[in-house]
């Protein structure tokens, strides 16, 4: 067997060592100038010469991995107890307390963390550690640029790319998750092999849904039920009415027949507030309003046929707005003729159920919304402009500037009671704060190049949630939705915010029913006028069938004695020759 030795050494036992001292200076070499080389030298004017003094960096990328989260659920129970120990046993807890209780380790260990426990309570009481010092103050924003800053992009993971159509943030803000519906809305223009999922996803896992909806059809809208976070209706494209609840699987609870359901797409639906909160209500463009129980989806409870007042022409509806601080039975329906329409469930009589009609649109109102703040202003989005509306009002009391492209959607802010949201089909989204400027949108962002479908904010209906008005989701026709947070100009009430935009819409409203009263002033001068008119023609009518009929009656008497009459401009004369004259006897 051979045997091997390692010999290690390091490097600088190797070899000789350097010897340094000093030494008188010595000429190596003497390069001496040559004149005939400055003939051939040429000065070169003027001379740039770059100087950095920073050290030259190399620069080049790399793909991090992608990190992927998955949200697992387990079960936790009370610990720290024996085996033998069942803590769910009241017997077994106390006797084993006992048993602890008269342990010497468990009085000493006891007694030494009385000596902590006494020392930060007397900190605490010395300094009030939680206090706030600044509240009550308002932050004045009114200086700051306005801005939005993009979070994250969710994408529709199917490989056909459908429209987002709906988006419906979940109401417990904690959670922060929001669910959006996917549908392309062309008729017959649905590929085949074409995926009917929607999703549900996790604002803090963005990078795959955190939830799937399966439904027999596409979803054309989808809406979080405001007391159980778990519970979501949806409306498809083939007309039926669908309910999710996420801890029973992906497909639908309950699903309505579809002989019973609307014959055109079901574009949007609410949840109405009740005692039971299962009930709801859809509309489509097919002209009815079906009010449903989640509990049994066979039929609809009740329907409604949506045809103004007076009128016999059945209009096709887009959207709704249902807010209960206005009224539990008040709705309003965004009609595709560009009429809104003020309805009651509870109404006298079933005529009475479409109440106003307000016309201002030219194409399909395909957003309605009342001002959280202030329930009797709503706001309707359509054509190429937003208005904003009073109840008692047929005209708008303020509305935006026309823009070059299709407005899509929008929304009020809940934070702040003068701002609202527009979307538009040339990707931007338009921000307006009526507390600073009317005419021109105080933030405009370019979100993507394809058409904006579908927008909505975080904590809408909730006022008083701290979060609320700080994230938007806008989705594209290209399937991505983009989260963007607010700036706290946008978010945070400024002060006197409430009681000025008040004061405006009062004002406005003023205006608006000043004009009106001259306006019907101006018909009734208009009318008044024209009676008049028509009573001089009639008069100078009657005088002269009145003449003619007095001419008539001398011509017949006249012809009658055997007279030769002749008519003058004046009337008619009797022509009597002098030997005619009858003489008087004397």
């Amino acid at each position: 067997m051979e045997i091997y030795y390692m010999y290690t050494k390091t490097g600088k036992e190797f070899g000789r060592h350097a010897s340094f001292d000093d030494q008188p200076t010595e000429v190596v070499t003497d390069i001496r100038p040559e004149p005939d080389l400055r003939d051939g030298y040429i000065e070169r004017n003027p001379v740039v010469t770059n100087v950095q003094v920073a050290p030259d960096m190399s620069e080049h990328e790399a793909n991090t991995q992608q990190v992927h989260f998955e949200n697992r659920g387990f079960a936790h129970t009370e610990g720290g107890w024996p085996k033998e120990v069942d803590p769910t046993e009241i017997e077994h807890v106390m006797r084993y307390r006992k048993k602890v209780e008269k342990d010497e380790e468990y009085i000493k260990s006891i007694a030494g963390m009385i000596g902590e426990v006494e020392e930060l309570v007397k900190q605490n009481n010395a300094v009030d550690i939680y206090e706030e010092y600044f509240a009550g103050s308002v932050a004045d924003h009114s200086t700051e640029q306005p801005y939005a800053k993009t979070l994250t992009v969710f994408r529709d993971p199917s490989p056909i790319k459908r429209a987002a159509s709906y988006i419906s943030w979940s109401p417990d803000s904690s959670a922060a998750k929001c669910a959006i519906a996917y549908s392309i809305l062309g008729f017959q223009e649905q590929p085949e092999g074409m995926s009917k999922r929607s999703y549900i996803w996790d604002v803090n896992a963005p990078n795959k849904p955190d939830f799937y909806m399966r439904s027999p059809s596409q979803l054309c809208c989808v809406n979080y039920n405001p007391k159980d976070p778990h519970i979501l209706s949806g409306g498809l494209y083939n007309g039926q009415v669908a309910y999710y609840d996420t801890r029973k699987g992906h497909n639908p609870v309950d699903l309505s027949p579809i002989e019973k359901s609307h014959r055109d797409p079901c574009y949007d639906m609410d949840w109405l507030q009740s005692k039971t909160g299962t009930e709801c209500f859809s509309v489509s463009t097919d002209g009815y309003v079906y009010w449903w129980d989640i509990r049994r989806l066979g039929e609809p409870v009740e329907e409604l046929l949506l045809k103004e007042r007076g009128g016999d022409t059945v209009l096709g509806a887009v959207s709704v707005e249902y807010e209960s601080i206005a009224g539990p039975t008040k709705f309003m329906i965004g009609t595709e003729q560009g009429t809104v329409l003020m309805c009651n469930s509870k109404a006298k009589t079933p005529a009475d159920r479409v109440g106003a009609s307000f016309h201002g649109h030219h194409g399909p109102v395909y957003s309605l919304e009342r001002n959280p703040w202030f329930p009797k202003y709503f706001m309707s989005v359509g054509d190429w402009t937003a208005r904003v509306w009073m109840e008692d009002i047929k005209t708008p009391i303020m509305t935006t500037r026309y823009h070059g492209t299709y407005l899509t959607g929008g929304t009020w802010s809940p934070t702040r009671p003068g701002v609202f949201f527009t979307i538009k089909m040339d990707g931007e989204m338009d921000v307006w704060d009526y507390y600073y400027k009317q005419s021109d949108p105080t933030m405009s962002v370019k979100v993507t190049d394809k058409p904006l479908t579908a927008f909505n904010i975080q904590g809408e209906g909730a006022t008083s949630d701290p979060a609320a008005g700080r994230l938007v989701t806008v989705g594209a026709a290209d399937g991505s939705a983009t989260l963007m947070e607010l700036c706290d100009g946008l978010a945070v009430m400024q002060p006197n915010e409430k009681p000025t935009i008040n004061q405006m819409f009062e004002r406005e409203t003023r205006r608006e029913k000043n004009l009106e009263a001259r306006q019907k002033e101006l018909r009734n001068e208009a009318k008044r006028a024209a009676a008049r008119a028509q009573q001089d023609d009639d008069g100078k009518a009657a005088a002269t069938t009145s003449n003619g009929a007095v001419m008539e009656a001398e011509k017949e008497f006249l012809a009658a004695t055997g007279s030769r009459t002749h008519e003058s401009g004046a009337g008619v004369f009797e022509d009597i020759s002098p030997l005619e004259v009858p003489l008087r006897d004397e």
